[in-house]
């Protein structure tokens, strides 16, 4: 009786696995400008399919670099194309899929502008697949080689400003400042040549540019960010040839990022790490930072997560990989910044220059420098008041506003862990609920006391 009850069991098993059709799996890379969707559509599967296989919960989002398993029904996937041989310095490429100029222009150590020269291309963001591409001489840089991670770009201390109109360029420059930041607040579908105009008259006036990009609703509902296109339109971005780069702002806290969702873990995976990967393969020489977190205590969260928690996780979770520097905000200072007490506000770290500084230095045990994005200090002399919330900044005269500007610059120079730091703010206006104005180096009346402090200590 057993051995016929086995039997069964055998011809059951046999007649099952005849109907059944072995399902095996093959890798696929994305590349730039891939949708779920189109991959699907080039392996004759669904993208739904590609979803549950490779388990992604929101199929809208996947990023370049990311390896994808395809499941293949038995027949042969397509190969990929040969790689188009390197030609020596001073030969020709054929574009293909996903190339830019610069990009190319890495390949074979030059510059996009040399190609762009060359070839008589007005627009070098435009170039198309097939066309013919004249590689001129080599600067005698060895390009890294295919998939090496980019270099971490390093470098000493440079002061800059954030700017309302970029009136003041010349002022800038004679105070010592080589760099420019614009901030760019986006939405799903923007074009990143909206970009363009404002990269290309800084690098005329002689600035380095740095763009922090972050988004344009506050209090964003759950799941509102698109991963997937916020990481095209910043590659996009990236291959327009700015300096720098800021991934985001303030992500710790519900007025820019979705409460419920604030999560280190979740910044690092979803938008620095492929955000980064898509900077590096559109312009390996601009510098990535981390966005700057918001300098708060208020931990509870859902709403709001203290910088120093988030900075705890955000190496945790191997944020140092994937950017250059670390971002950091610092305009809540109502003390010189070579003192580490004494502050209206009480003794938190956020309100003291050096605790900040440290705080996220040491988070990363010194492997990547601190990017001041901001970096001021508020006085409301000149105007009405100071709004309520914040009065801590209620008796800071404007000769104390630029004597701890120089001074913040001093320390940041001689510090060795501090490799930019951008002024805010240089010229701007409004002055409310928000005293931004109040914070600018060029007050109401057009004096710039801390244009002179400045300059003492940037030697001009």
């Amino acid at each position: 009786m057993k051995k016929y009850r086995r039997l069964t069991i055998l011809l059951t098993v046999m007649i099952m696995l005849v109907g059944v059709t072995a399902v095996f799996a093959f890798p696929y890379t994305v590349q730039s400008g891939d949708t779920l969707s189109a991959i699907a559509q080039r392996f004759g599967t669904t993208y739904q399919t590609l979803a549950q296989v490779n388990n992604l919960a929101n199929p809208n989002y996947i990023y370049v670099g990311q390896v994808l398993e395809i499941p293949d029904d038995g027949t042969t996937p397509p190969t990929e194309p040969a790689p188009t041989p390197v030609p020596s310095p001073g030969g020709t490429y054929t574009v293909q899929s996903g190339d830019t100029l610069s990009t190319i222009a890495q390949r074979f150590g030059t510059t996009y502008l040399a190609i762009a020269q060359a070839n008589n291309i007005a627009n070098p963001n435009y170039i198309y697949v097939g066309q013919v591409l004249t590689i001129p001489g080599s600067t005698g840089v060895t390009p890294p080689a295919p998939g090496q991670p980019a270099p971490v770009i390093g470098g000493s201390f440079e002061l800059g400003g954030q700017t309302q109109g970029f009136g003041n360029a010349g002022l800038m420059q004679s105070i010592g400042m080589t760099w420019v930041k614009f901030q760019h607040k986006w939405t799903p579908g923007d074009d990143p040549n909206v970009l363009a105009g404002r990269i290309n008259d800084a690098h005329a006036q002689g600035f380095k540019v740095l763009l922090s990009i972050t988004g344009a609703n506050t209090y964003p509902v759950p799941g509102s960010i698109d991963f997937n296109s916020f990481v095209n339109f910043v590659s996009g971005v990236a291959a327009l040839g700015p300096d720098a780069i800021e991934v985001w702002n303030e992500m710790n806290i519900d007025f820019e990022w979705p409460a419920g969702e604030i999560s280190p873990t979740a910044y690092v995976n979803n938008m620095l790490a492929p955000t980064y990967n898509a900077i590096k393969a559109a312009n390996g020489n601009v510098m990535v930072i981390s966005g700057a977190l918001a300098p708060t205590g208020f931990d509870n969260t859902t709403n709001a997560w203290s910088d120093s928690r988030y900075i705890q996780g955000m190496a945790a979770a191997g944020a140092a990989s994937y950017m250059d520097c670390i971002g950091v905000h610092h305009n809540a200072g109502a003390t010189s910044p070579t003192v580490s007490s004494g502050h209206p506000g009480g003794s938190h770290y956020s309100w003291y220059y050096a605790p900040t500084r440290d705080l996220y230095y040491n988070a990363f045990g010194g492997a990547r420098k601190v990017c001041f994005t901001e970096l001021g200090y508020l006085s409301g002399e000149g105007f009405p008041n100071v709004p309520a919330n914040f009065a801590w900044a209620a008796n800071t005269t404007v000769a104390q506003h630029a004597q701890w500007l120089a001074e913040a610059a001093s320390l940041s120079a001689s510090s060795g862990r501090v490799r930019l730091m951008i002024v805010f703010n240089v010229d701007f206006t409004q002055y409310g609920d928000d005293p931004q104005a109040g914070y600018a180096i060029v007050r109401p009346d057009g004096s710039c006391p801390a244009c002179d402090t400045l300059r003492a200590v940037m030697g001009r």
